[in-house]
């Protein structure tokens, strides 16, 4: 009769014990349940939201969700030598041309998300990647240090003002180094694929003595001190976040053609929990998913959602596709190339 009493007192017990336990961040699930490790270059902050709606919609799933480098992140998966707990499941980078290497090169699991076909074309690639998020590549000023003709409407309008008032803009501009940075990498080479001309831009900015940095934040921050005027090529995530918070912030869809960039997301082949990572896959492209991250102005995806740019025309959006020309500067060679002659445009060679 004891032991059956204490037989009752545990069960008793257990059906008591609370119902989640995520583990975020790092470690296992408290209560023993199958933990997906998400491996992301994106903000914890800025993934908050999501990861709420997911673990709402499956309780009995642990999320350890971790913030790595790009490099980094590519590394794991193309040359892995962690303990098998440390496996990925899920990968989220901003690192567009990696993501694509690791798909092209076999690493990537063949998933069809159904959300799949709320997405356009440009955002998938081979059922083995999907991108995201959809966020523009901006021009950002300060409003109380420039007004009137002195903000650009595009591209070219920006070579004119930093020619006709190089005073205004000596030493006061920023933009990425597409040297050190691959996200100002990329976007100087599609500003290359998109108008030629984009060297006429490169030695404006050189001769107004532009100051490059390797993120947006940094250049963002010096803008609204008035250290700079304007920075060139800045993520919209960042910019719009930012100009919730402060409205000296202004913001230029370039009318001529706004680059949009995409978050990329895959399954690696060697997912511990595959059925689990497709899951957080088909919520990251589901309404509900893309809404949080659109709450945090990682702008939505699908076709049947809201543009990225509200500020933009839809006729001047230009997002960077998913596809093999993303690999083209990883090439060492070419690479090298390009940023000879960007150095050479931008010391006004």
């Amino acid at each position: 009769m004891l032991l059956r009493a204490i037989a009752w007192a545990l069960v008793a017990l257990c059906v008591s014990l609370p119902g989640r336990a995520v583990a975020e961040g790092g470690g296992s699930a408290a209560d023993g349940r199958r933990e997906l490790l998400i491996r992301s270059t994106t903000d914890r902050a800025e993934a908050a939201e999501l990861l709420a709606g997911f673990r709402a919609l499956y309780p009995d799933i642990a999320v350890r969700y971790t913030k790595i480098v790009s490099g980094e992140l590519f590394d794991e998966i193309a040359k892995p030598s962690g303990a098998p707990d440390t496996v990925a499941d899920v990968v989220w980078s901003s690192a567009m041309d990696l993501q694509i290497k690791l798909a092209n090169d076999g690493l990537a699991a063949a998933y069809r998300s159904p959300e799949a076909d709320g997405l356009p074309a440009w955002a998938q690639w081979k059922d083995l990647a999907y991108g995201v998020t959809a966020e523009p590549v901006v021009i950002v000023y300060n409003k109380r240090l420039l007004r009137g003709d002195l903000v650009p409407r595009d591209h070219a309008d920006l070579v004119r003002i930093l020619t006709e008032h190089r005073d205004v803009f000596q030493g006061r501009i920023a933009t990425y180094d597409p040297e050190t940075s691959g996200t100002g990498l990329l976007f100087i080479t599609q500003d290359a694929r998109i108008i030629p001309q984009i060297w006429k831009l490169v030695a404006a900015l050189g001769r107004t003595s532009a100051k490059l940095y390797t993120s947006s934040t940094p250049m963002i921050d010096r803008v609204l001190s008035g250290e700079f005027v304007l920075a060139y090529n800045v993520l919209g995530a960042y910019a719009l976040e930012r100009a919730r918070q402060d409205h000296d912030l202004g913001i230029v869809f370039p009318a001529d053609y706004t680059l949009v960039m995409t978050r990329i997301a895959l399954i690696p082949r060697a997912a511990p929990h595959p059925e689990d990572a497709r899951r957080f896959i088909d919520y990251m492209l589901s309404r509900d998913g893309q809404a949080r991250l659109a709450a945090h102005s990682l702008g939505a995806v699908r076709t049947d959602m809201s543009p990225a740019a509200p500020g933009a025309s839809a006729s001047a959006l230009r997002p960077i596709a998913l596809n093999i020309d993303l690999l083209t500067y990883l090439d060492r060679a070419k690479r090298a190339r390009f940023l000879a002659q960007w150095a050479k445009a931008l010391q006004g060679q």
